[in-house]
Order: C-alpha cells, then structure tokens, then sequence
C-alpha cells in the first residue's frame, strides 16, 4: 500500500470515527449506533463477537466479496468500542505501526516480559 493510499484509508476511518461520535448520543429509535450506545457498552461488545464469527465463516467459504462485507461490519463495530472507551483509529494505527517490521513472535515475548514487570513476577 503506497503513502497515498494509506492516508486516504485513516481518513476514511477518522470520519467514520466521527460520524460513531456525533451519533452516539442521537435518538435511538433513528439510529443504529444510537441504539447499541443506549444499550451500553456489552451490546457492542457482543456485536463485534457476532460480526467476528461471521467474518470468520465468510472466510472460510472462501468468497472474497463476502469476506470484504463482513470485514466492513467487523471494522464499523470495532469503531463502535473506539468510541465507547475514549479511543480512536489513530491509536490502533499508531500501535500497527510501532509494530511494522517486528517480528510477530518477538512483539509477542515483549508484551509477555512487560506484563510480568508491570506485575512484579
């Protein structure tokens, strides 16, 4: 993915990011991400393991355009979490990029090493 291209996909995801923000506090009978907000933070939670597991059975159907669409509504409800905990694409951009060129188990160990610092085992 070329420079250009990166920016234009954080862009999407920061308006996206808010238009979640400015309809959260909306009227929940007009609006979807109005009414899971007013049900709280579980719902989304819940949506996002419902769209994960469909993500997942799209995928291995093996239809590309069906992985795309359920993709979609995985990222959407993720943005939903974002904005219920004070968080934005920014910060999950941020870390994907902090982990650019690592080695995956290498990132993974330094996690392990500093959760047992951070709990003194």
């Amino acid at each position: 993915m070329n420079l250009d291209s990166r920016i234009a996909a954080q862009d999407v995801l920061a308006r996206l990011a808010e238009v979640v923000a400015q309809r959260r506090t909306g009227d929940p009978e007009r609006s979807y991400v109005a009414r899971l907000f007013h049900k709280g933070n579980d719902a989304i939670l819940k949506k996002i393991g419902e769209e994960a597991t469909e993500t997942v059975m799209a995928a291995k159907d093996g239809d590309a355009q069906k992985i795309v669409h359920e993709m979609a509504d995985l990222w959407f409800h993720c943005l939903l979490a974002l904005e219920a905990y004070g968080l934005k694409p920014a910060d999950v951009l941020d870390e994907l990029q902090r982990r650019e060129g690592l080695s995956g188990l290498e990132e993974f160990a330094a996690r392990q090493r500093q959760q047992r610092e951070e709990s003194g085992t």
